[in-house]
């Protein structure tokens, strides 16, 4: 369906000046990733983050454009840099995250800048330990007006990639991007939600499309919702309302497929709290073990609200594995791709696994990826790369 959608649009190019004029006053996120899902007859991005821990899975024939890009992002927002520290999450004994803190670290150096790593939480260790090399670490102490110091120097920026499910971090008065205020404990999924419908809607006017084509259905249910039987059963029915929604969708587009609805922590990322139901009676039916499974967060952190989202399956296949695409930007206005599969899991299903395995374009079936679904692929992820941008604003 959006295959023949692409061929009759005549405003392509109307949104392209719309995307440069948007960004011409905002800063953009200087890095990003999304997961997007594309079945055929919507492409959408499901999941946004603004502390991406994948790089690792990117090309590496796509590290000097990576590197081009960070240093085109400074000079649009007039930072004069020199010295980059890179402050990671603890996940020592996470060895995929490792490589990940090394091939930012890579990209970094190749723009041109010194790069430290490290944290006060490890400080105790001299080295992380990679699957392909090691990240060595710096000392880090953090003085009285609260800025991370290295050897006695303050860094010119502070690279964040931690996501502060925990909270705030000691050491964060200075330059800090993305801004401490994206972390978890101050962000929500349905933040992003709110501003990137808008921007939707707007295009959506401009290309005279049906916006559910580029966004998936979706509500909040708030407070604990899971612990009080009054407030299961509203859901129920909000649930209920949700899929006859996207039934009424299906039957106007002559989609035949059941609908399927996510439900996920509203805060945090690593696909943890996420179970997918199809009606609203099932919720009401949740056991114990799945309640436990759906409040449980990043850290042990107990999931408080809920983003209820419509599921969207994926028509991407490649051998014998689902796939979908993950966008990773670095300032916000080009995605660099790579493709998550999973053998062990269909077309509905969460693929963010420990099955799951991770493709460059090249190692896909032939034709899974053609020229139209890349430009939906890229038009989505645009759309919310630029809402981040406007979400680090209202914080």
């Amino acid at each position: 369906m959006l295959d023949n959608i692409f061929q009759n649009l005549e405003n392509l190019n109307e949104f392209e000046n719309w995307f440069l004029k948007k960004t011409e006053n905002i800063e953009m996120p200087i890095y990003a990733s999304v997961d997007v899902r594309y079945s055929g007859w919507k492409v959408s991005v499901v999941d946004a983050n603004s502390f991406p821990a994948g790089f690792n899975n990117i090309s590496k024939d796509l590290i000097p454009n990576l590197s081009k890009s960070l240093n085109e992002y400074f000079r649009c927002i007039n930072l004069d840099i020199k010295h980059i520290h890179i402050l990671p999450e603890s996940h020592t004994r996470n060895t995929a995250y490792v490589e990940n803190i090394s091939r930012i670290k890579e990209i970094v150096e190749k723009a041109g800048y010194n790069v430290t790593v490290g944290s006060t939480e490890l400080n105790r260790y001299k080295l992380l330990e990679g699957l392909t090399e090691d990240v060595e670490l710096s000392a880090v102490e953090v003085n009285d007006e609260d800025n991370i110091e290295i050897n006695g120097s303050i860094p010119d920026l502070v690279l964040l990639n931690n996501d502060l499910t925990g909270g705030k971090m000691p050491g964060l008065s200075g330059t800090v991007l993305p801004r401490k205020e994206m972390g978890w404990y101050n962000r929500r999924k349905s933040d992003h939600y709110r501003i990137l419908e808008t921007l939707v809607n707007e295009v959506s006017e401009i290309l005279k499309i049906d916006p559910w084509l580029l966004m998936p259905m979706w509500f909040v249910s708030e407070d604990k919702c899971l612990e009080l039987d009054a407030c299961i059963n509203k859901l129920s029915n909000d649930i209920d309302n949700m899929i006859g929604k996207i039934k009424l969708k299906y039957k106007k587009y002559g989609i035949d497929s059941e609908p399927v609805v996510f439900i996920k922590n509203d805060r945090g990322t690593y696909g943890l709290g996420i179970i997918s139901i199809k009606s609203g009676k099932e919720i009401r039916n949740l056991s114990n073990r799945m309640i436990k499974r759906l409040t449980y967060g990043k850290g042990g952190a107990s999931a408080e609200n809920f983003l209820i989202q419509e599921g969207i399956p994926t028509n991407l296949n490649s051998d014998s594995s689902v796939i979908e695409p993950v966008g990773y930007t670095i300032g916000g206005m080009e995605s660099n791709w790579f493709f998550r599969a999973n053998p062990k899991k269909n077309k509905f299903e969460n693929l963010n696994s420990p099955s799951s395995i991770f493709l460059q374009e090249s190692q896909l079936s032939d034709g899974i990826i053609n020229s139209e679904r890349k430009y939906w692929l890229n038009l989505v992820s645009k759309l919310s790369y630029l809402a981040m941008g406007l979400e680090s604003i209202q914080k």
